[in-house]
């Protein structure tokens, strides 16, 4: 079985300390990974207080490029940092984690499209591994630098790779409908759209319905849940929100 798990940025760092890796909440998610029997897995984290403070004090996002290659290297170093202390943490609890920077992996066409080719993360589950990845700086055609975020890492190497589940770990404990409860399941857009802001309002939710948009394009069962939810969720119970399409 092929799991996907989304580590959220504001879920292993604490995101209003620049640079700062949540240690307890880190050791105790890698825990619950090292104890998972999955046979196939991949772990992507998002930037939180490391990736994201210096792509916007240099003004790149995943559409606003630079060909500051100085820039690039400050995105592309925080987010190597927070990596092998993700890494790191989940080598001392026994998971086979090694790294996978997405910036020296892919790109972006001039149109946007993301091309990150899935076949090494197939090298690397068959030999065993766990690639860890993480939102990067990468280079766009025609626009230099950019970004690409955890999620849409999450949603295009479970694509690629056929996964049978996919999770994303979050600091809410699940889709929160308008009264501030967490919808047990989503099968359609419509069903949360009123409670997410509707269609254009991304950002305003911490861009929880761009989320569940792709994961109910999926094809897979997925969950958005909290960190208490992550050992259920690896034990393939239900956790969170089941989104599925």
């Amino acid at each position: 079985m092929t799991v996907v798990v989304k580590l959220g940025g504001s879920v292993v760092t604490e995101k209003d300390q620049p640079e700062t890796v949540a240690v307890d909440r880190l050791t105790a998610l890698a825990d619950a990974l090292g104890d998972a029997a999955v046979s196939d897995l991949v772990v992507v984290h998002g930037g939180g207080s490391f990736g994201h403070p210096h792509a916007a004090e240099h003004g790149i996002s995943s559409t606003e490029g630079s060909r500051d290659a100085a820039a690039a290297r400050d995105v592309a170093g925080a987010m190597e940092e927070l990596n092998a202390a993700v890494v790191d943490a989940l080598a001392d609890a026994g998971v086979p984690a090694v790294p996978v920077h997405p910036f020296s992996a892919g790109y972006r066409t001039a149109d946007g499209d993301l091309r990150f080719e899935a076949t090494q993360l197939e090298a690397m589950l068959d030999e065993g591994f766990v690639p860890v990845l993480h939102g990067d700086v990468l280079t766009r055609v025609g626009a230099g630098a950019t970004i690409v975020s955890g999620d849409e890492l999450v949603t295009h190497v479970a694509g690629e790779l056929g996964a049978d589940r996919v999770g994303v770990c979050s600091t809410v404990p699940g889709v929160l409908d308008g009264d501030g409860e967490v919808v047990a399941e989503i099968t359609d857009y419509g069903d949360v759209a009123a409670a997410l802001g509707g269609s254009d309002a991304t950002d305003v939710t911490g861009g929880m319905a761009a989320k569940v948009r792709a994961l109910l394009a999926l094809g897979a069962p997925a969950f958005v849940f909290g960190p208490d939810d992550l050992a259920a969720f690896l034990a393939g119970e239900d956790a969170g929100t089941r989104i599925e399409g």
